[in-house]
């Protein structure tokens, strides 16, 4: 929440409630004016003046009024630092029924902020001054003090409870916003106020049935306790259940449990890939005297989890790996970040966008990662909707924080209202008290000096175990909680919640960056339980970053390409990567070349995560020198908050980059991938299914110059057994390269499943040599035929890393990034917005890695 709340209009309870964020749907009783809308909006001296938009923020709404230009263009990051710099104060006038002003109840007298004349004000101080105050005023220093110069941000962020990454991030820019950014309304009750619902569901092992946990938080403003009967029906479970209850004065909550029938069928909720998200739709009635009648109807999802931490055979440690409703699941999946710096510009349609480019590409999980914000109730509904398990970090990121009075009190007041909010939703599988802090202490991110290590650690645990945890065990019993990511889980709390190495691949979750190493050496990789964090960067496709840039900006070491990449040495690191294995561009336009550096970058992030995931899966069910049973893949990161290279899959705006489409097959429930070690060529099978099932393998070898196989075989039957992985194949490539008449050079391999004849999921491919040495690439001579959404190429011989793009068409193809080894070969477009057959003809270009030198 935004600066401002806190200390200039605090939760008021009682006749009247003005409040931000998501609210519960109310009866008659109570009375609700909206106050969204247009309000008054000025500058702390009053030197601007304007009107805002509520839901919204400064930023946005001086960009409506043509007061300055989108935030996002060029280096307006920095130009527009002033408005975070200045305070901030939306006023409003409203009106309310006569009845509502005359009333008097026993209620917190408010009309110090409502005045008599329906007058509301609310000033908002500055995030970056007011968390410099706090941060000057304690008594010792808590660090990091400021983000590196590169990322060109604020100082002191963890002296506030706002998004860490608005004040800058490695990925993201710094724009501290200001403003009522969610929903804002009064509320009107005299008796009694239903102020949070949640439910969840359990299975109990000792009566092997399926129980329900309603936990109804009230405000009641009489002052003797109420009497009352609660009523709850889940129709196709028939459920009717109805007893009396009492509901205390003051804010007071308790819990309803309700069992179900052994007799009912009850369908469960699964990840996706794994079931039927199945859910029951339910009402809960409160019948209060003859006075009051509160409804809820929601939709209950039925689901177990467990965090599985137990001793490996042949392995030191123990095992890190969730089970839904009993099934251990590899989660497969990405990082989520703030979709923008200005939330009100985030709406459900363009968070469909990115969810369902998660499913679309295989995945189960998402981690959303404590630097951001707790998300709307409309990403976590998508989620659930959609089958996307939720790990869930409380929101500190990659600092110290401190643990007075003053902090622990709002971070308590927050978690309380987050658990509250989001425990009934079935996606969420874990929470983790933050991103890397304890990682920060042990490794000594920064240089603390030894005599104050001891305070910083107290600092920690009485933050995130004795505050945070403490809240979570008694909140919420439904799901596991870890204290940071990385964590050794069991093993960090024997070691008194600060283990010596966070990053002990033995153990919990590992986070794992190398820019150096080639990434195709899989030897480089490390084999942890669980994989929460890796990946590499590449910039954006040339369309996204044409929006936000001029022509003066599009070469790769302008001053605006320098000033986006808030990595250190990032833009040489990308570049470094790719030279290993790839020819750099050479096209004698400046701007063409341009572009293809950028195309080069997503071609060197989708091959580099490709073979780390790739790597990850294969580990699922082997132990090496003691290491291994990999349980998850989360690469970093899904999504963008800018146009900037970074990490994600996915640009800003919702464009898959070429590592999203990679995602979709190495995530693919049944998958296969490869290796070399000491010239033995190793194939293995993955698989997610439920059952063991029976494949065959099919190898090709294609020339360079040739559609034609030199060598094609298949396999005799084989079975990849369910919820594993195996090796399927194995041959010395000296031997396979003999039996064709190839040589690494001048050739590749292509293999594939096969099931009942047909092929099976996606072709993969394996580099003989690195495709800069290859003999024989030919530069693309692909042409296109175009019908109805589909485009059919045509080409003469093989082609590498085949790029379809359509500019800024909102939508994705059913492939791309691909090796085109068929005569034809066609790829459907998918919108997700109108367009016409002559806009994608007219957009379309196709680049090949031989096109760019």
């Amino acid at each position: 929440m935004a600066i401002g709340w806190a200390p200039v209009l605090p939760l008021l309870w009682g006749l009247l409630q003005i409040t931000s964020g998501n609210l519960l749907q109310h009866n008659s009783t109570v009375q609700v004016y909206s106050l969204n809308g247009k309000w008054a909006l000025r500058n702390s001296n009053s030197s601007i003046k304007l009107y805002g938009d509520v839901p919204g923020c400064v930023h946005t709404a001086m960009f409506s009024w043509g007061l300055i230009k989108d935030p996002y263009i060029s280096f307006n990051d920095i130009a527009y630092k002033w408005i975070s710099h200045d305070g901030w104060i939306y006023s409003n006038e409203f009106t309310l029924p006569p009845n509502i002003r005359c009333a008097s109840y026993n209620t917190t007298d408010i009309t110090k902020y409502v005045s008599e004349n329906n007058y509301v004000e609310i000033k908002f101080q500055s995030a970056v001054e007011w968390a410099k105050e706090k941060s000057i005023n304690h008594s010792y220093g808590i660090p990091p003090k400021c983000p590196p110069d590169v990322q060109k941000g604020e100082c002191h962020v963890n002296f506030i409870r706002k998004a860490q990454c608005s004040f800058s991030w490695d990925w993201g820019p710094s724009f501290p916003t200001q403003g009522i950014w969610r929903e804002i309304r009064i509320e009107a009750y005299n008796l009694v106020n239903l102020e949070y619902i949640s439910y969840m569901t359990a299975f109990d092992n000792s009566t092997s049935q399926w129980i329900i946990i309603i936990e109804p938080v009230f405000d009641t403003i009489a002052e003797k306790p109420l009497e009352a009967r609660v009523a709850v029906k889940v129709p196709n479970l028939y459920l009717d259940h109805s007893h009396d209850v009492i509901i205390a004065p003051g804010e007071g909550t308790f819990e309803i449990i309700i069992k179900i029938s052994k007799n009912a069928s009850v369908n469960l909720w699964w990840p996706n890939g794994y079931g039927m998200q199945s859910g029951y739709n339910m009402s809960v009635t409160f019948n209060i005297g003859t006075e009051q009648v509160i409804q809820k109807t929601t939709k209950i999802y039925f689901r177990t989890v467990e965090l599985i931490e137990e001793p490996i055979s042949g392995s030191p440690g123990l095992s890190f790996y969730m089970k839904i409703n009993g099934v251990p699941i590899f989660l497969k999946g990405s990082n989520w970040i703030p979709a923008d710096s200005f939330q009100d510009r985030v709406n459900s349609d363009k968070l469909r966008v990115l969810l369902r480019s998660v499913v679309d590409a295989n995945m189960n999980a998402l981690r959303v990662w404590g630097g951001g914000i707790y998300e709307s109730d409309d990403f976590y509904s998508l989620c659930n909707e959609l089958g996307i398990m939720v790990w869930h970090d409380f929101m500190f990121a990659c600092s110290l924080y401190p643990s007075d009075d003053w902090f622990l009190d709002t971070v308590k007041a927050e978690v309380t209202h987050q658990i509250r909010r989001l425990k009934s939703h079935p996606c969420i599988i874990v929470w983790s008290g933050n991103n890397e802090n304890e990682a920060a202490i042990a490794s000594d991110w920064f240089s603390i000096p030894s005599a104050m290590r001891e305070v910083y650690v107290q600092d920690y645990i009485t933050l995130y175990i004795k505050s945070i945890r403490e809240l979570v065990l008694k909140m919420d019993g439904t799901r596991p909680f870890i204290a940071s990511s990385p964590t050794n889980g069991k093993e960090t709390i024997k070691e008194n919640w600060l283990s010596k190495d966070p990053y002990d691949n033995h153990y919990g979750d590992t986070h794992y960056y190398n820019y150096v190493t080639d990434c195709w050496d899989w030897k480089s990789y490390p084999r942890p339980r669980f994989a929460s964090e890796y990946g590499f960067q590449s910039w954006p496709s040339f369309s996204t970053i044409a929006q936000i840039s001029s022509p003066e900006d599009w070469s790769y070491t302008s001053n605006f390409t320098e000033h986006r990449q808030h990595h250190a040495g990032g833009n040489m690191q990308m570049i470094d990567q790719a030279s290993l294995h790839y020819n750099s561009p050479m096209n004698s336009d400046p701007i063409r070349k341009f572009q293809d550096t950028l195309y080069l970058t997503q071609v060197m992030q989708a091959q580099c995560v490709k073979l780390q995931t790739e790597f990850y899966r294969r580990s699922q069910s082997e132990i090496v020198n003691g290491l291994g049973f990999t349980m998850g893949a989360l690469y970093w990161q899904l999504n963008d908050i800018w146009q900037a290279p970074s990490w994600s899959s996915i640009e800003y705006g919702g464009k898959w980059k070429m590592l999203h489409y990679y995602a979709k097959n190495f995530f693919a429930p049944v998958a296969t991938s490869s290796f070399e070690d000491n010239d033995i060529l190793h194939i293995y099978g993955v698989s997610d299914l439920s059952k063991d099932c029976s494949f065959k393998l099919a190898l090709e070898v294609y020339k360079w110059d040739s559609l034609v196989p030199t060598y094609e075989t298949v396999t005799e039957d084989f079975i990849i057994k369910s919820q594993s992985s195996g090796q399927i194949y194995q041959e010395t490539v000296s031997e396979l390269l003999q039996r064709c008449n190839s040589t690494r050079l001048n050739a590749v391999l292509v293999y594939y499943l096969l099931h009942d004849g047909e092929i099976y999921g996606s072709k993969n491919w394996h580099f003989l040599s690195s495709p800069k040495e290859a003999e024989g690439l030919l530069k693309s001579n692909i042409t296109v035929n175009q019908g109805t959404y589909v485009f059919t190429l045509i080409n003469s011989y093989p082609a590498a890393f085949v790029w379809l793009d359509v500019g800024n068409i909102a939508g994705r193809f059913s492939d791309n990034g691909f090796l085109l080894i068929e005569h034809k070969t066609a790829i459907y477009f998918y919108t997700w917005k109108p367009t016409t057959v002559a806009e994608l003809e007219k957009a379309l270009h196709i680049t090949t890695l031989r096109d760019i030198y």
